[in-house]
Order: structure tokens, then sequence, then C-alpha cells
């Protein structure tokens, strides 16, 4: 008789973090890496320069964030926009832009996505997530689950760019163990590309709509112009 599998904390960690390293890899079109060193903390936070944070729940509850530097967040942006075909001369330059918390934002969407289905994958449980929420900030701010979570338990992985500008992965989850009965097939790896396909058209759809409603704008300006002048 063989011994059962059993995958803990530290184990969903692994899975977490190689998803947004999937993710961020294929849509920066740059190395993404993490440390194989796991720092056990007693909380989790908000971290300068840029923040983003999202709660999982279902098979599995927990709270994932993500704290970027400003030269993380701006490498990941300027990277993710150019591989799209952006200009660079019409890319923000600020890692305080509404357009680069919009692009982190969605990507982090994509890596929960991820995370989602290699959980159902690996371990046969189903989560649901928040929308991800990005904050600029320039202090610590403790954020904390707002249900209550048997044994939490807190972790903090270490991420960098190509250029080695750090970001860091906090995930606070609650205390659990899965064991596998017995053997079972495993569903087929995603597609990034379709996934990173899909966040694309998303954000020209909405790019054209910004265009559009601009450019409707100043075309009522011009109007009102003219009423006024006869």
């Amino acid at each position: 008789m063989t011994d059962n599998l059993i995958q803990s904390t530290d184990d969903i960690l692994i899975i977490l973090c190689r998803s947004v390293q999937k993710v961020l890899t294929k849509a920066s079109a740059q190395v993404i890496s993490f440390s194989p060193i796991v720092q056990k903390i007693n909380k989790t936070c908000l971290k300068p320069d840029i923040g983003c944070f999202t709660i999982f729940e279902g098979g599995l509850s927990g709270l994932l964030i993500m704290n970027f530097t400003s030269e993380a967040a701006m490498d990941i942006y300027t990277s993710y926009m150019t591989n799209m075909g952006m200009p660079r001369e019409e890319l923000s330059i600020l890692h305080t832009s509404d357009d680069v918390a919009n692009v982190l934002g969605e990507l982090m969407s994509q890596a929960m996505g991820h995370f989602q289905t290699d959980l159902r994958k690996e371990l046969q449980v189903s989560i649901k997530q928040s929308v991800p929420k990005m904050l600029v900030v320039n202090k610590d701010i403790a954020i904390s689950i707002d249900t209550k979570i048997d044994s939490p338990q807190y972790r903090r992985v270490s991420f960098e760019t190509e250029d080695h500008r750090p970001f860091f992965l906090e995930l606070g989850i609650e205390h659990t163990e899965f064991e596998t009965l017995f053997p079972f097939e495993k569903e087929k790896d995603e597609n990034i590309e379709e996934i990173l396909l899909e966040a694309q058209q998303k954000h020209q759809r909405e790019e054209d709509e910004r265009m559009a409603l601009s450019s409707l704008s100043q075309s009522s300006k011009v109007f009102n112009k003219l009423d006024a002048e006869d």
C-alpha cells in the first residue's frame, strides 16, 4: 500500500506563485522569477509603492496581496504595453497613473484566474475571487479578511523582474491539508496566450471607448461654440 499524498499551505503557495510567474512572464515577454525561500509573517499588509489585494473563497479561503515597488510596477507595465504593440512615447511615465493601476489589476485578475484553474486541476478544489483592487500607498496598511478563518497562516515570497526590480506576494490562508485518496486524471493546462489575448482585446475596447468619448466631448465643445457665436 502506498502513502497518500498530502498537500498543505506551502504547496498551495507554490501553485499560486507559479500562476503569477507564468502570467507575468508571458504578458511582459521577460523572465519573472520568485525566491525558493518563503517567509512566515504575522499579518498581511499593503506596502509602498503600489499594492493589489483580492479575497478568494469556496473550497479554500484566503487573501492575496501583491506589493510592487514603483520601479517594478513601471517595468511590468511598460513591458506589457510595448509587447502589445503600444508606442513607448504614448505610455504613462508615473506609477500613480490610472493606466498603470488598470494594467496591473488586469494582470492580477488573469493570474488569479490561472490559479483557480491550477487549483482545480491539482487539488480538485474550486474557488471564486473578488475583483483585484489596486491602491497607490505611501505607508504600510494592514489588510485582513472579513470572515473568521481557523488557524490563519501568513506567507511572503519575493519576486523580481528580469532587470531585478523587486515585488512581493503575501498570502493569508486558512490552515488546511489535502490528502489524495486515490489517483485521478488531471485537466489539461490552460492556454495562457488565450487568456492574455482576451485581456489585450478588453484593454483595446476600453481604449477605443475612451477615445470615442473624448472625440464626442471635443465635438460637443465645437458645436456649443458655434451656437454661442450665432
